[in-house]
């Protein structure tokens, strides 16, 4: 890790870098007086890098909104280990993510966090690993069969990712949830993502986060129907439309104005806006 007098240079560019933007969002809202998320831990990243955040145009809203999915994301972690006292947490496009960190688990929980492999040498630079059967591994998830077999599937695992579907192609993203299931199917678990909606890629010109990181959104769909259809083994356990995280139950309450809330109440209704971002929870 970079040590207290000095800061790691960033050189990441497209999908990976887009990581600094959520990072940046849970130090925001780390720092707000209602956190959210309470992430202190991305606050300690954010101040050993050496990078101008201020470029991604984060606000309080979308620090919110970050905020809001992670702590959605970090509860069903927490409900999977109440349930699965001895069990596998594959963490896939981690980033800096510090949800490992964030979700105290016990000594029968095996956890991998797996990203690029740029992405796991700054992490390796600039984050705290947790204690207990702990792994960092460096792989793709356009080539998964390459590395998922290094991965024991003994036991429930719980496979959660964010931020990495829409920057795969259709056939990729199907070919790389059939390998998921094809690897852990035999003990079962839960897979965990956030998914986009074609609304998101048609407007991703005008998103200031792809504009400054120059990666690009790949595939959306409004149906979420479709992942059922591709591994008929997968069940439903939750479909969450981001638009209105705030209103899910136990979610802390958000700091976001009275206006926002309500044009985001309204989005959630029309249809095509409604689809812009999900959040989706499957047995298997």
């Amino acid at each position: 890790m970079a040590s207290p007098d000095s800061k790691v240079k960033i050189s990441l560019t497209g999908p990976p870098e887009t990581l600094l933007g959520t990072l940046v969002c849970r130090s925001h809202d780390a720092a707000n007086p209602n956190s959210i998320l309470s992430d202190k831990w991305a606050t300690e990243t954010v101040n050993r890098i050496d990078y101008d955040f201020s470029k991604m145009g984060v606000d309080v809203n979308q620090a919110a909104g970050i905020a809001m999915r992670g702590y959605l994301f970090d509860l069903w972690t927490r409900e999977f280990l109440k349930e699965n006292r001895s069990a596998t947490v594959l963490h896939i496009a981690c980033g800096l993510d510090a949800r490992c960190n964030r979700v105290t688990h016990g000594p029968e929980i095996r956890w991998i966090d797996v990203d690029m492999p740029e992405v796991v040498q700054l992490r390796r630079q600039v984050t705290t690993e947790p204690e207990g059967d702990y792994r960092l591994l460096a792989a793709s998830a356009a080539t998964p069969r390459k590395w998922l077999e290094s991965i024991p599937n003994d036991r429930p695992t719980l496979i959660i990712f964010e931020g990495l579907s829409m920057y795969l192609s259709e056939d990729e993203f199907r070919n790389f949830l059939q390998a998921l299931l094809k690897r852990f199917a035999s003990k079962g678990g839960q897979l965990v993502f956030d998914h986009l909606g074609t609304i998101s890629i048609t407007a991703q010109r005008w998103m200031k986060m792809a504009q400054v990181t120059g990666s690009e959104l790949k595939f959306g769909t409004d149906d979420p129907s479709i992942f059922k259809k591709w591994l008929p083994e997968l069940i439903l356990k939750d479909d969450v439309r981001n638009w209105i995280l705030f209103n899910y139950p136990s979610m802390p309450t958000a700091y976001m104005s009275l206006p926002v809330k309500t044009s985001m109440w309204f989005f959630s209704m029309v249809p095509w806006f409604r689809d812009y971002s999900r959040s989706l929870r499957y047995r298997f």
